[in-house]
Parts: structure tokens; C-alpha cells; sequence
């Protein structure tokens, strides 16, 4: 089982915990979906007063480990102070890095990404950066010290799905060692599905979850097709191919004259 810092994930599922039409959905979807990482934005932890004490204290309650995140961080200044706030509220070490450089699709700004991971993971952090799946970006963020990696599947909120499955291929290929996660994008079951039978090893969930009609199906949901892809990936799949081959062996067959 692939380890994040030292700590196994077994559900391979994180799951945010923004736009959930009540607390108790909430608690419901993480009970159903049996995650083990919640996502929290020191933004949402901290707004509201009472509130936000309120909704740290159910984060609490739902026993599982938290992954604070810099969202919506634009710069490298924003994010790194985020993160050391996130980590006096929070008390881990682990930070779900976010320098966002394009506003229509949240795009990672790369170069902002591996300046702030190289200050962080330097700082004491565990890094989980929100990256794209580009090669050589994978490497340098490595380089600085990140032991695991989060490409997009698509942009935030989306549902699309994973719109470059050649790039997500090749970067499971070339890190074989390294933890993977798709971060962003996902909008149905079976799209988390086919990420785990690529071969990650998790899948960050938000929108998808909270914005469905049923949030506690949706995430259980979730969590059988993320348990179904892993088996898969396991059971070594056939290689596909151009040409039919019959699946009932010709051997012993009545041939009439």
C-alpha cells in the first residue's frame, strides 16, 4: 500500500469538505464514503467566528486526517503565509499547495507552485502540490522536496473528467514510485474509476459530491468505483487491441461437409 508522509491511505479517497448544503450531509458523505483525508481551506475554517469554530469542531468529529489547502492563493507570498496560518490552526504539517495563474480554469501557475513548495517543504512541510500533469514540472517539484504529486484531471469544479489521459499515463509511468493523486475535475464515478486503473493511488473529490442531488450516495458511490479501479489495476488488464479475437476457442468445433 502506498504511503503519503509515512501515513497509508487504504480508501484511496480525499474528500473535500466545501458546498455541502448542511453539516450533518456532510458527516454523512465522509461516513458513507469511509475517506480518510478531509480537505479543509483555512478560509472556510476561519470565516464567520463561532462558525468556523463550529465546523472545526465537526471536522473533528469525523475522525479522519486532515489535508489544509491554500485555495485560492494567487502568489507565492499568499500561499506560503497561508500555509503557516493553516498549520498553527490545524496542527500538521501537511498542506494541500494551490498557486492558482489562470481564472477561467484555475490552471496552476507551475513556476509560483515549485518557488512556494521549495520555501515550504524547507520550512518543515509536507507538500501535496496541485500541479498539472506535465513531466518536467513533476520532476522540479520532486527536486524540491515533494513526496507526493496532485495533477489535475481537469479544472476545478468541472466534471470533466480526465481531458488528458496520455499525460496522465506517461507521469504514472515515469514516477512509478511516487504517491499520485488526480486532484480536480472528476465528475462521475466511473471517471475516478479509470484513474485508479491507470494506476494512482487517490483521488481528490469535492464539487462532485457536495453539488449532487444525494451527497452521502454520490460519495459511497465514489468510494465502490475508486475500490473497483484499484482491483482492476491489480488484476494486470488485457492489453487492448485493433483486431477481434474470439473468446470461444475454435478447438473441437463440428465443421459440416
Amino acid at each position: 500500500m502506498r504511503e503519503f508522509y509515512g501515513t497509508p491511505l487504504p480508501g484511496g479517497l480525499m474528500l473535500g469538505t466545501a458546498q455541502y448544503p448542511s453539516p450533518a450531509v456532510l458527516a454523512e458523505a465522509f461516513a458513507r464514503s469511509g475517506a480518510a483525508v478531509a480537505t479543509v481551506s483555512l478560509r472556510r475554517e476561519s470565516s464567520g467566528g463561532g462558525a468556523g469554530q463550529d465546523f472545526w469542531e465537526l471536522i473533528k468529529e469525523l475522525g479522519v486526517r486532515v489535508l489544509p489547502n491554500t485555495a485560492g492563493c494567487h502568489g507565492v507570498k499568499e500561499a506560503v503565509t497561508t500555509a503557516h496560518m493553516a498549520r498553527e490552526v490545524f496542527g500538521t504539517p501537511w498542506i494541500k499547495l494551490e498557486v492558482i495563474g489562470e481564472e477561467d480554469t484555475l490552471q496552476p501557475d507551475v513556476f509560483g507552485l515549485l518557488e512556494a513548495a521549495r520555501i515550504l517543504t524547507q520550512d518543515g512541510f509536507q507538500v501535496f502540490p496541485y500541479t498539472t500533469e506535465d513531466l518536467v514540472v513533476a520532476d522540479r517539484l520532486l527536486d524540491a522536496g515533494c513526496e507526493v504529486l496532485m495533477p489535475w484531471g481537469a479544472p476545478i469544479g468541472s466534471g470533466l473528467g480526465l481531458n488528458n489521459p496520455y499525460g496522465l499515463r506517461s507521469l504514472r509511468a515515469h514516477f512509478p514510485d511516487v504517491p499520485l493523486v488526480i486532484d480536480a475535475g472528476l465528475g462521475l464515478p466511473s471517471q475516478a474509476a479509470a484513474a485508479m486503473e491507470m494506476g494512482y493511488d487517490a483521488v481528490l473529490l469535492n464539487t462532485a459530491v457536495a453539488r449532487a442531488g444525494d451527497p452521502a450516495a454520490m460519495a459511497e458511490a465514489f468510494a465502490q468505483a475508486i475500490r473497483a479501479g484499484k482491483l482492476a489495476a491489480r488484476a494486470d488488464p488485457m492489453e487492448p487491441r485493433d483486431m477481434a479475437a474470439p473468446s470461444t476457442p475454435v478447438i473441437g468445433k463440428a465443421f459440416l461437409e
